[in-house]
């Protein structure tokens, strides 16, 4: 008879930030660019009320990694909209 090994738990990690190194951008505008092996997000935040804008943050990731983000970012979005009026 043959034992099934249960998978291993995925360890927790402890992440910490630092607040004086580490801003939060607002964006206005996230810009896009694939290839076959990854994807950058270029975020972009408009320069007051004239036509031009800055990237303020690049982000780089595998596209497996970008497939998981995203299913990720939807699922919380969902989580965060119940209740709130359809427009």
């Amino acid at each position: 008879m043959t034992k099934s090994i249960p998978p291993k738990p995925t360890p927790q990690i402890s992440v910490s930030v630092n607040l004086d190194n580490t801003p939060i951008y607002y964006t206005d505008n996230v810009q896009i660019t694939t290839n076959p092996d990854g994807v950058v997000l270029d975020i972009i935040q408009r320069l007051g009320n004239s036509n031009q804008a800055r990237i303020v943050s690049r982000i780089g990731m595998s596209r497996e990694h970008a497939k998981k983000f995203s299913q990720e970012l939807s699922r919380l979005l969902a989580l965060t909209e119940t209740g709130r009026k359809k427009a």
